[in-house]
């Protein structure tokens, strides 16, 4: 069982989840995954061997909003061979050295032909850069940028065996139904391919959330995606419009595998509940994380904190995406996450999610002056004894602040206690009749 907030302790069996996290991030790493196509549907067999997810196709050229669902792409292999006819950048070698979504391409070139095809990293010179061209034809290849200085002045034969056709863009979803219709969203994007931290690290630790979260007991019903990047969430929300007002609390997990500290990115209105909720648990960890503004550029936070949705929907990582020199590169590799960082990350959005789950506003029945809590069996029995048969400040205060205006969160704050503590005791409250509880259930 989870211990205070729902962050569970470092045992052994927690260690293990832990391995079996960053063991599937390399089980992942060599898939060429991109907005569309068979990377991705094998990507989410995979996930689904933890648990299972429905995936749905979208068709090419469907309509959503401003944008249409892309061709779909697939690729098979893809070189650069020198006139010696070796492979000096090879596909098959790494999927990051193709330019993905990249149209066919079949031909000699020289050096000053295919320089401009080529994409490298001068400030991270052994490492190959990550690089898309979803929504313009074009094509090209990424290479250490050491290797593209020591580029012999000939003909080179290019090949980039690769399909664009009409096909369909894939969605994965997970729903655990729960006592109430009301959701709490959790959405990480598929469509990276072999980069372990963005976002091997958001999948793997989304679907052993799902995992946890459907052997628990749940009020709020919960909606895991697993999606293509900006495509994907737009997408999804074009196809749900009508039910997206169901959606209470939400969490868009990437990039929680390097060792930097948790970074938590507030929703578009800034006070939504789980803004509060996320920074109340991660300041209650005691341990250095950092809570930043919600501004539109990122992941698909961008998508659910739109205007037209303006959704309560916050954003968890590590270090921020383009803050450390990894990014979108080879050397965002298997060994750059840590297992420490994974499990840790597991367990403080656990957290965040059962505290969500169980915040709600309480309404006090008797609302003029306290109730005599004596004869409920809630008060000391003896005037000036030490001991408290219950937690009396936790009472006390929640019998102040239930006034339909605080959530239990907001009272945790208030009173400076742990948020355990005031469920307890609005939960012993509740079980006397001295206050009520206005959520709904189904």
């Amino acid at each position: 069982m989870p211990e205070s907030g729902g962050i569970r302790s470092a045992d052994a069996a927690n260690i293990g989840i832990g391995e079996e996290i960053r063991a599937l991030i390399a089980r992942l790493y060599p898939i060429c995954r991109s907005i569309t196509g068979p990377g991705v549907r094998q990507t989410l067999e995979i996930l689904s061997e933890i648990h299972p997810i429905r995936v749905s196709e979208v068709p090419t050229g469907t309509r959503v909003f401003d944008w249409t669902v892309p061709r779909e792409w697939s690729i098979r292999d893809a070189y650069i061979k020198d006139s010696s006819g070796r492979r000096i950048v090879d596909f098959q070698a790494h999927n990051l050295h193709i330019l993905n979504y990249s149209v066919p391409v079949e031909g000699r070139f020289t050096l000053a032909e295919l320089k401009p095809h080529l994409h490298s990293l001068p400030d991270l010179p052994k490492a190959i850069p990550y690089r898309t061209s979803y929504y313009n034809d074009n094509w090209g290849f990424c290479l250490a940028h050491e290797q593209l200085q020591l580029l012999a002045d000939e003909v080179y034969e290019v090949k980039i065996d690769s399909t664009l056709s009409n096909g369909s863009l894939s969605l994965g979803e997970i729903v655990l139904e729960g006592e109430v219709e009301d959701e709490i969203l959790i959405s990480t994007h598929t469509c990276h391919p072999s980069l372990a931290n963005d976002n091997l690290s958001g999948m793997a630790v989304a679907i052993h959330l799902a995992k946890r979260m459907h052997e628990r007991k749940r009020h709020h019903t919960y909606r895991f995606l697993f999606i293509p990047g900006t495509i994907g969430s737009i997408t999804w929300l074009a196809l749900n419009e009508a039910n997206v007002h169901r959606i209470k609390h939400g969490l868009v997990i990437t990039g929680v595998g390097d060792t930097g500290p948790l970074t938590y990115k507030r929703s578009r209105r800034g006070d939504a509940a789980i803004d509060r909720i996320a920074g109340h648990v991660l300041s209650a960890a005691d341990e250095p994380h950092k809570i930043i503004d919600f501004y539109p550029y990122g992941y698909d936070e961008r998508q659910f904190c739109s205007p037209g949705f303006n959704l309560p929907v916050g954003r968890i990582s590590r270090t921020p995406h383009g803050e450390y020199p990894e990014y979108h590169s080879s050397a965002d590799n298997p060994d750059f996450v840590s297992i420490p960082s994974l499990l840790r990350a597991l367990d403080l959005i656990e957290a965040i999610l059962l505290t969500a789950d169980r915040d709600k506003m309480l309404v006090s029945r008797n609302p003029k002056c306290e109730p005599q809590l004596g004869k409920h069996g809630l008060y000391r029995k003896v005037a000036g004894q030490t001991g408290q048969q219950t937690d009396e400040l936790a009472l006390l205060w929640v019998l102040n602040l239930a006034d339909g205006q605080h959530s239990l969160v907001e009272m945790a704050e208030r009173a400076k206690l742990p948020f355990e503590r005031i469920v307890t005791a609005a939960d012993a409250l509740l079980a006397h009749g001295l206050l009520s509880d206005g959520r709904t259930r189904r």
